[in-house]
């Protein structure tokens, strides 16, 4: 058990996959001889593979369970240590304040050690930290004691992290002939170090600060030069980034398609690894392109998911959150910490998402992790994983990893959607293989973005047939009502799908919906092509309800009617409109209670 979590820190930053795998068997080890310590080591190395592949949401769940054997165990070194790694990846998920209370948490235990080098680090990431939640001041003047703690103690890494780092947020804060010395400083420093990681982190740098100041020709030049070398380090997360960066610049430069595929690009990559800021990102910039080309509707279906994505970030319940916790520990000691700004606007989250900082200026700048020493295997093992969770609920994928199996479970009460496309089979005929699958993946990659955004399991696809339930796995997400909400914007963009294929005089889908709300098993079947799948007598009738519906209409049962005949706006006005259609003939079920639902005027 020894030996593989010790092997597993040893490949932690190389082979990450490897990690998981050899912290997995340590971990099945120490629950079979009964040994706590080697658990939470274990968990922890698991977390830490994952955190390296940019699988966030599975490292937190491991780094949580880490965390609380440390703490049944009194460990607090170790809980400190975890309280680390749990603050970067929660800054890596966007979840700030989260990121500020464990990295609070941790700056107590090695301040009260007198840990001087732990101390400068966690000043140098609660500065970034406090930088993105708009406290530009706290940001620099913690950036300046972390560089000067790291110059006390001639940690030439360190120096080169806290002066990109400072140059970085001089520059979001438009300080810019401040900030190119320091950018330069660190970039000369990576590499006199021969370290191709911090190198790319620095020229990324100093590619903002020109984009910042207005100069894009020579932004655009920089990032192509680093197009190729973030390439090599095989990181999704940060080729979202440059992506997204390079696609902004060429819009300004309103060379339109070209922007667009850089855009494109940036926001699957980020879709990839779960990084919500930089979706949100990617869609703002993608509505500023359609904006610029005069595309409305493009532009607002955009719009409406820069929205969403800011809002899961940014929403007020957070905002409390990181107030207490920055009342909690004043750096300063010399006033309370404002209360962290509310909304920003969609300018100024640009200026924020420009910056390399908030994915390249992290703790583990300089922590030599040379992605592309990876080998084929390592590589075919991360895509297997990011497969596994592409067709899997997060929860369901953890439990088939840990057990190899995961258990069927009854689920009282699911919201079940289906959609299929009128005429289907004659358009097939008419339009080539080629354009009917570009057709299809254009309305069903929308439909994913729709039941991301309000929460809703994607289970599958069946032809032109889509499917998607709300309260699965987990009750508590995807309402009956936001699975209506969510059919609704589908049936919009159908509707705005069909005006654009008109008006270039190309054949076009129509779309029927139904909807029905009752009890489901859900489950994974199969060993081989598995998928994740649900059943029941729910799952035939919402059926019937698409089958029963029209073109053009969300249709829905009796059952989800008095789930979501009350449903109000945030302001208390009725949300939906319902059209009832007494009882219609449903095949193999008779007669049914039905209704169209549509918005309320004033939702």
């Amino acid at each position: 058990m020894r030996a593989l979590n010790a092997l597993a820190v040893a490949y932690s930053r190389e082979l990450p996959d490897s990690t998981v795998a050899l912290g997995t068997q340590a971990l099945a080890l120490a629950e079979a001889i009964g040994d706590r310590p080697g658990m939470a080591e274990a968990l922890k190395n698991i977390g830490g593979g994952h955190a390296a592949g940019q699988r966030f949401a599975i490292a937190r769940a491991y780094y949580d369970r880490s965390f609380e054997q440390w703490s049944t165990l009194g460990d607090r070194g170790q809980m400190a240590s975890l309280q680390r790694k749990m603050g970067h990846v929660a800054e890596s998920q966007g979840d700030m304040p989260e990121a500020l209370k464990q990295n609070l948490a941790a700056l107590r235990y090695y301040e009260a050690a007198h840990d001087t080098t732990t101390v400068a680090k966690l000043k140098s990431a609660l500065s970034n930290v406090y930088y993105r939640m708009d406290q530009g001041g706290q940001a620099v003047a913690l950036q300046r004691e972390a560089l000067a703690l790291f110059e006390a103690l001639h940690d030439t890494l360190g120096i080169a992290q806290s002066s990109n780092n400072l140059g970085n947020i001089l520059d979001e804060l438009e300080r810019y002939d401040e900030s190119l010395p320091y950018l330069e400083r660190a970039l000369a420093m990576a590499r006199a170090l021969g370290n191709p990681f911090g190198e790319v982190m620095c020229m990324g740098s100093i590619a903002n600060h020109y984009q910042l100041m207005g100069d894009m020709a020579t932004a655009l030049q920089r990032n192509e030069q680093l197009l190729p070398l973030v390439k090599q380090l095989g990181s999704p997360y940060h080729e979202a980034a440059l992506h997204i960066n390079m696609g902004e610049i060429l819009t300004a430069l309103k060379r339109y398609d070209e922007a667009r595929t850089q855009l494109e690009q940036g926001v699957a990559f980020a879709r990839s690894v779960g990084a919500q800021e930089w979706l949100r990102n990617g869609h703002a910039a993608l509505y500023e392109l359609a904006e610029a080309q005069g595309n409305t509707a493009a532009g607002l279906e955009h719009f409406k998911l820069y929205v969403a994505y800011r809002d899961s970030i940014e929403n007020e319940a957070n905002t409390r959150k990181a107030v207490q916790e920055q009342m909690q520990y004043d750096f300063e000691k010399k006033e309370a910490v404002a209360k962290a700004a509310h909304e920003q606007e969609l300018r100024r989250q640009k200026l924020v998402r420009n910056g390399f900082m908030g994915g390249f200026a992290l703790v583990a700048l300089f922590a030599g992790v040379f992605f592309f020493q990876r080998n084929r295997i390592s590589k075919e093992k991360a895509r297997s994983e990011e497969l596994l969770l592409n067709i899997l609920p997060e929860e369901v994928a953890e439990e088939l990893k840990a057990k190899g199996s995961a258990e069927a479970v009854h689920i009282d009460q699911v919201t079940v959607l289906f959609t299929d496309f009128k005429g289907f089979t004659a358009m097939s005929e008419t339009l080539s293989p080629q354009e009917l699958v570009r057709d299809l993946n254009e309305c069903f990659s929308a439909f994913d973005h729709i039941t991301a955004k309000y929460g809703i399991e994607k289970i599958k696809t069946i032809g032109d047939a889509y499917m998607a339930a709300g309260g699965l796995p987990d009750p508590q997400h995807g309402s009956p009502a936001d699975v209506v909400c969510a059919a609704l914007e589908m049936q919009q963009f159908m509707r705005t799908h069909k005006a654009e294929r008109e008006a270039q005089g190309k054949p076009y889908f129509e779309m029927r919906v139904g909807i029905h709300s009752g009890p489901v098993v859900a489950g994974i079947v199969g060993v081989k092509k598995f998928q994740y799948d649900i059943w029941g007598d729910t799952v035939n009738t919402a059926s019937r309800m698409e089958s029963s519906g029209e073109v053009g209409q969300v249709n829905i049962s009796e059952a989800t009617y008095a789930l979501v005949k009350d449903a109000s706006t945030p302001v208390g006005t009725p949300a939906f409109m319902f059209t009832p259609r007494g009882k219609v003939q449903a095949k193999g079920k008779g007669e049914m209670e039905m209704y169209f639902v549509s918005r309320a005027e004033h939702a």
